[in-house]
C-alpha cells in the first residue's frame, strides 16, 4: 500500500469527508490508533492552568539541538516574535501560519526545560530531566482535538501543548504509563 492509499481505504469504509481530511492532515488513518480519553486529557490540562508563555526558568546560555549554543533569553524573544507574527498574520488574512509544532516545542523548551534532539530524530523530540519526551501540539484550527503518537516511539513522557484561538498556551507532561493502551499502531488522544 502506498503512503496515501489509506485515504481511499477510509473512503471505501464510508468515513466522512471530515474524517478523511483529518487523516490527510495527520498522515495516517486514525482508526489504527490508540485513544486517550478526551475527558481525561481535558481534565488534566484544566488542572495545569494557564501560564505565561514567556515565563520560564533555565540556565542561560544553554546548549541544545546539535550543540548549537543558545541564549535562553534570545529563545524567549524568538518565541514571542513567532507568536506575535502568527497572530498578526491571522488578523490580516484570517489564515493561520502552519508553525504549531515548532511553537509547541519552543514553548516546551522555555516553560519545561526541554532539550531538543537534532532535527529528524526518531522516537522523541528531546529530553526533560533525562527522560525522553515526545511533544504534540493541538492547534486552534483543528476541528477535532486529536493527539496521535506512534506506539513504537521511544518516548518515556508525552507533552501535550494546546494553543487556543487567542494564542494562549496550556501544556501538561504525562508519563507513558498513564496513557491508555488498547492495541494498534498509534496512541491517540482527544481533547
Amino acid at each position: 500500500m502506498g503512503d496515501w492509499d489509506f485515504l481511499h481505504v477510509m473512503a471505501g469504509r464510508g468515513c466522512s469527508a471530515r474524517d478523511i481530511e483529518d487523516a490527510a492532515a495527520c498522515g495516517y488513518d486514525p482508526s489504527e490508533s490508540l485513544c486517550l480519553d478526551s475527558d481525561w486529557v481535558d481534565s488534566e490540562l484544566d488542572d495545569a492552568g494557564e501560564v505565561d508563555a514567556y515565563a520560564g526558568k533555565a540556565p542561560s546560555p544553554f546548549r541544545s539541538r546539535e550543540g548549537f549554543p543558545r541564549s535562553f533569553i534570545e529563545q524567549g524573544e524568538v518565541f514571542r516574535d513567532l507568536v506575535d507574527c502568527a497572530e498578526r498574520h491571522f488578523q490580516n488574512t484570517g489564515r493561520y501560519l502552519q508553525i504549531w509544532g515548532e511553537l509547541g516545542e519552543i514553548y516546551a523548551e522555555i516553560r519545561f526545560g526541554l532539550r531538543r534532539h537534532c532535527t529528524h530524530h526518531a522516537g522523541s523530540d528531546g529530553t526533560i530531566d533525562g527522560a525522553l519526551v515526545e511533544v504534540k501540539t493541538i492547534s486552534p484550527e483543528k476541528a477535532i482535538s486529536r493527539v496521535i503518537v506512534k506506539r513504537e516511539g521511544g518516548f518515556e513522557k508525552l507533552m501535550i501543548v494546546r494553543i487556543d484561538g487567542d494564542f494562549n498556551f496550556k501544556a501538561k507532561l504525562f508519563n507513558r504509563a498513564e496513557l491508555r493502551d488498547s492495541g494498534g499502531k498509534y496512541l491517540k488522544g482527544r481533547f
